[in-house]
């Protein structure tokens, strides 16, 4: 079966949905422990969640990169994710999809979250033909997602390192075998029309 160019890929369940983030150690140590982003955490600043485990792999380089050592995987609401995604503008403009530029532009200046399909990956990180979603929290938005939809924080950096380890050793199928179950999120019709640029 051919794989949809754009769909949500997430480890999830009834209520909630796991995205993922990485921070420097000093902030995403506290945030794990105390399962709420500390005080030094910008609320002021747009913040990218990632429902896709191996994206964040490589937009971090499996922890490797300054100030992006430390993974967390962040459970939030189904109902806050699907309230970012309703209320969401993509990050680019689309002819076609917006009746013209300046549209878009209030659109997003407008929108306190905005979306954009990059390819996913591979465990070799390298692209894949069909695309993963960044959603980019700014404002009201940042604001719910860490005082109302957050659930639970992880820091799944000791897991990124393992698989990271077993795919530079060559052991694809261990690795593959540790990776976060994700599955296509039912997130059709209107949660998604206005994304699908």
């Amino acid at each position: 079966m051919e794989q949809p160019q754009r769909e949500i890929r997430a480890t999830y369940g009834a209520a909630t949905v796991t995205v993922y983030q990485a921070y420097s150690p000093e902030l995403g140590l506290p945030a794990a422990r105390e399962g709420r982003f500390p005080a030094a955490w910008k609320r002021d600043r747009m913040t990218w969640i990632k429902p896709s485990f191996l994206w964040m792999m490589y937009r971090c380089g499996w922890a490797t990169k300054p100030g992006q050592e430390s993974v967390l995987a962040v459970e939030i609401t189904r109902d806050g994710f699907e309230w970012a995604l309703r209320n969401a503008c993509l990050s680019s403009y689309v002819r076609g999809l917006h009746p013209d530029l300046s549209s878009w532009q209030r659109e997003l200046k407008r929108s306190p979250a905005r979306v954009q399909w990059d390819p996913e990956r591979d465990l070799r990180l390298q692209p894949l033909p069909y695309r993963s979603l960044q959603l980019g929290l700014s404002g009201e938005a940042v604001q719910r997602y860490a005082d109302e939809w957050l659930v639970s924080i992880s820091d799944v950096t000791p897991l990124a390192r393992e698989i990271h380890a077993l795919v530079t050793s060559g052991d694809l199928d261990a690795a593959s075998g540790l990776l976060p179950k994700e599955t296509p999120y039912p997130a059709q019709g209107e949660l998604l029309a206005h994304l699908h640029g």
